[in-house]
This record gives structure tokens, C-alpha cells and sequence, in this order.
């Protein structure tokens, strides 16, 4: 019960810390090295915007050979690896594949991934998933990710809008477009923050992996291209 407790409240504190304006996160702002499992649409357009932010970023495939037009048109900040080897050069880890995928990225690389960072973007569709979807729809996005990436500090983000709204709504006039964020570990859930802030918007905490089903696909909160408070008021959060 105690550490439960202590969970909660170190989740709250990083909750509070993501709400302060950005000036108020400057601490700590060392460039990071960011890997990327799976380097196509969605991790390709995230991946080059925290390139560009000024992160060190390697994109993963099982064919590297086939990202090298990628990483040369972005400089020396990009490379590309397996996936295995993004793992180890990361400091975090963005998870950019399709949710099928999940069972065998676990299998293949779950103890690769035990206390890392993991940003989860990945959504399930009943067309492409089949019986994962379902479990999604029985157990809840979060707790789903959580049972196949066993181990790792994961953190819901980049998965309530299509790719397309992200590459044209980055680093936007304010107010920039707000992006949503859940976890269970705090220090994840802070760093998710400030990683959402350096490709180009604006982080809103949720909650825990379990609130990351009120923005899930299908959800009421799936699909916005909204301001940070007007996230929070569609959501029926805290201003």
C-alpha cells in the first residue's frame, strides 16, 4: 500500500511539473539519444522533428540499409540500426510500428526493453489486428501495451491523431497543438512531456496507462487538433 501511494504521489508531482509553462522546464534540457522502432510514417515524421529539435536519433528497421535517404537528409544528428541496436543506443525509446507487431517485439526484444523508456504510439484497428483489437477493447490500450512491452516505463504519446496532422501542426504560432500523454511511472511520464515539447507541442497529462483509454482510437478524445486547454476541457480535465 505504501508504495502504491508513493507511486501516486510522484505521479502527481510530475503531472504538476508538466502543467507549468515551458520557460518553467528548462532544467535539464541536455540533447538525448532517441531510438526508433519502426522509421515509417509516424516515426519517420516524429523522429525527424526531435532531430531537428537537436536529439540524437537513430531509426530502426530490419532492413537500415533501406533508411539511408532518411538519415542523410537530416545530417549527422540521424542514423539508422535494427531495431535491437536503436534499443541500446537510446535513451528512450519511441515504439513506431503497427500494433500487430506488438506480441513479437515483446518476444524478440522485451528484455532488451525492461527499464527503458518507451514512448507507445501505436494504435490497434480491428481491420489490421484481428484478436488484438479485441483485447484492446476488453483489457484497455495501456494495460494491452503494458502486457506485451512487459518491463519497460511506458508512456502513451503520438497516438491521438494521424501522422499528418503532426508534420503540419509542429512547432506551430502558439497556441501549439496539444498532444496526450499517460503513464504509470512519473519520471517517464516527465520525460514523455518534455519529448512532446521538443518535437513542436504542447504535453497534457492524463493520468495513469489506464486513462490512456479517453484518448484512444474511437475514443471521444481520439482525433483533436486542439490547445492545451482546450485538450484538457474536451477531456474533462483540470485547467
Amino acid at each position: 500500500m505504501r508504495s502504491d501511494i508513493t507511486r501516486r504521489a510522484a505521479l502527481a508531482l510530475a503531472l504538476g511539473l508538466l502543467a507549468l509553462p515551458a520557460h518553467a522546464q528548462e532544467a535539464g534540457t541536455k540533447p538525448l539519444r532517441i531510438g526508433i522502432i519502426g522509421a515509417g510514417k509516424i516515426g519517420g515524421t516524429i523522429g525527424t522533428l526531435w532531430v531537428r529539435a537537436g536529439h540524437e536519433v537513430m531509426f530502426s528497421s530490419r532492413h537500415p540499409e533501406e533508411l539511408k535517404g532518411l538519415v542523410e537528409g537530416l545530417g549527422a544528428r540521424a542514423r539508422a540500426g535494427t531495431p535491437a541496436e536503436a534499443i541500446r543506443f537510446g535513451d528512450a525509446v519511441f515504439v513506431a510500428v503497427p500494433y500487430k507487431a506488438y506480441p513479437q517485439l515483446g518476444a524478440d526484444l522485451g528484455e532488451a526493453l525492461k527499464g527503458k523508456i518507451v514512448l507507445d504510439a501505436g494504435n490497434a484497428t480491428q481491420a489490421r489486428d484481428g484478436d488484438l483489437h479485441a483485447e484492446v477493447a476488453a483489457n484497455g490500450i495501456g494495460a494491452t501495451s503494458a502486457k506485451y512491452l512487459a518491463g519497460a516505463r511506458l508512456v502513451r504519446a503520438f497516438n491521438a491523431a494521424n501522422y499528418r496532422i503532426f508534420e503540419g501542426n509542429a512547432n506551430r504560432p502558439a497556441p501549439r497543438m496539444a498532444v496526450p500523454i499517460a503513464a504509470d511511472d512519473a519520471a517517464a511520464l516527465e520525460l514523455g512531456g518534455r519529448l512532446v515539447a521538443d518535437a513542436g507541442f504542447d504535453p497534457v497529462p492524463v493520468g495513469t496507462l489506464k486513462d490512456a483509454d479517453r484518448f484512444a482510437m474511437g475514443s471521444a478524445g481520439f482525433g483533436h487538433n486542439l490547445s492545451a486547454p482546450d485538450l484538457r476541457a474536451k477531456l474533462g480535465l483540470a485547467p
